[in-house]
């Protein structure tokens, strides 16, 4: 399983609308091929700081999702709210055994 966090930074009066977005398009996602779960969170500290964080299967079925018109449109039109560019990182679990 891959875990994938997603940092981004927006300009105070962009938020509501990103959140526009994020609520039009989550569903959506979740019911991708290969998403286990999405989630939405906000830095305690830092209000125009949210993150999203996404379970899949495999890399595969997250580039698989990153390659498709719908993520390049969602992507496209967060991307322009922005304050600084974003920050991601793909995790897999460790295992201690």
């Amino acid at each position: 399983m891959l875990t994938r966090i997603v940092i981004m930074n927006f300009e105070e009066e962009n938020i509501q609308s990103f959140l526009k977005i994020f609520e039009q398009a989550e569903n959506k996602i979740r019911t991708l091929p290969g998403c286990i779960h999405l989630e939405l969170k906000r830095n305690v500290h830092n209000h125009s700081q949210l993150a999203t964080i996404s379970k899949w299967n495999s890399e595969k079925e997250l580039n698989n999702y990153r390659d498709s018109e719908f993520f390049k449109d969602t992507w496209q039109k967060t991307k322009a709210l922005f304050s600084t560019d974003a920050e991601a990182f793909s995790f897999v679990d460790v295992d201690l055994k």
